[in-house]
């Protein structure tokens, strides 16, 4: 039986904040959008204690436990809630809304503030996230824009968004530009569940009377996977397609790409991705265009001799109907010009 002192994962929205006290790692994993991590135990903390239940005394687990939580929450309570007024009202949650979050909330409901518990944890609102994901992709229209790589696709999205059309950007999102090239420096991606989550926020904030705009993906973004119902949406939905010269996509990804040109080590390593579709010749053949920085023929020759023949693979099969799509026909691939795209497109399809 659910306690007085625990409220529903719906009414989150209700609190001044809403409090996680699991470690840094679940938190980086994922959280609720918005909610602050004031962890009860640190990363090393949670491991020490866990193991000590399962390997030596739940009894002596507990002692230890509870001494480190009481004196972070001490440490909060002194330097981060000091001064929040007695009608204060936070949400605090853990994992499944057991001890950690039990703790702070007894403490803080001690002292007069109006704390309480999220019911079921961090799993209530993952399984919210999930059961979302399975039904909201299908109340939106969707205009899904294809291209061949580097015809400028997530850019044209970009410019879309600013001119006011919604827009589900997944490459953002997933913190990846969605081949097998796409990793950005210094930039991991996030977890399934943080991409899950990320996409759930998104989606909400959609009108469901307006189209929305969307590149075509395939399965996985990088490490990443579309969920399979927004995936089915998509590719039955209406296309569009950039059409764009050669030389405007070679120098459109010249440009998108600049940090392999400061970094050319980090290409030339990602070129072996290509192993199980081209010789060894060939990804040597590569690397030395890389090494002598010879950008122009190099993304030429990917783009010929690698990229095309995927893309018109996975389109053709995946998208029902890409032979269908308004073409847009392009030479420039500049901001101008991506801001002439977008502009066409948004006029020709806003209430598609």
């Amino acid at each position: 039986m659910k306690s007085s002192l625990a409220a529903n994962i719906t009414d989150r929205h209700q609190f001044d904040m809403v409090i996680d006290v699991r470690s840094p790692d679940e938190f980086a994993e994922d959280h609720i959008p918005g909610a602050v991590n004031y962890p009860v135990l640190s990363n090393e903390e949670r491991i020490l204690v866990g193991t000590m239940y399962k390997q030596e005394s739940p009894f002596e687990a507990k002692k230890i436990g509870a001494a480190l939580i009481a004196k972070r929450i001490a440490h909060y309570i002194e330097h981060n809630f000091i001064d929040k007024p007695k009608n204060w009202n936070p949400l605090i949650y853990c994992w499944r809304g057991g001890k950690r979050s039990g703790s702070m909330t007894h403490i803080l409901r001690q002292i007069g503030w109006n704390a309480q518990i999220l019911d079921g944890g961090y799993k209530s609102y993952r399984r919210e996230v999930v059961s979302k994901l399975n039904s909201l992709p299908k109340e939106f229209k969707y205009m899904v824009v294809t291209g061949q790589t580097g015809s400028a696709k997530s850019r044209i999205l970009e410019h879309l968004h600013h001119l006011g059309a919604q827009v589900l950007d997944l490459e953002t999102i997933a913190v990846h530009k969605g081949s097998v090239l796409g990793n950005i420096p210094n930039s991991p991606q996030p977890s399934q569940k943080m991409f899950e989550t990320q996409l759930v926020l998104a989606l909400e904030s959609f009108n469901t009377s307006k189209v929305v705009f969307v590149e075509a993906e395939s399965r996985k973004i990088g490490t990443l996977h579309v969920p399979d119902l927004l995936l089915d949406q998509m590719r039955s939905s209406p296309c569009i397609k950039i059409n764009a010269t050669m030389d405007a996509r070679v120098n459109y990804l010249i440009d998108d790409y600049a940090y392999f040109i400061k970094q050319p080590d980090d290409l030339i390593r990602t070129i072996d991705f290509l192993k199980e579709l081209h010789s060894k010749e060939k990804l040597e053949h590569w690397k030395t265009l890389a090494k002598e920085s010879q950008w122009p023929l190099l993304v030429q020759e990917l783009l010929e001799q690698h990229y095309d023949a995927l893309y018109r693979r996975s389109q053709n099969s995946n998208y029902v109907n890409y032979e269908k799509a308004t073409n847009y026909n392009t030479a420039d691939l500049s901001a101008k010009g991506i801001d002439i795209l977008a502009k066409q497109i948004l006029m020709d399809h806003h209430h598609a």
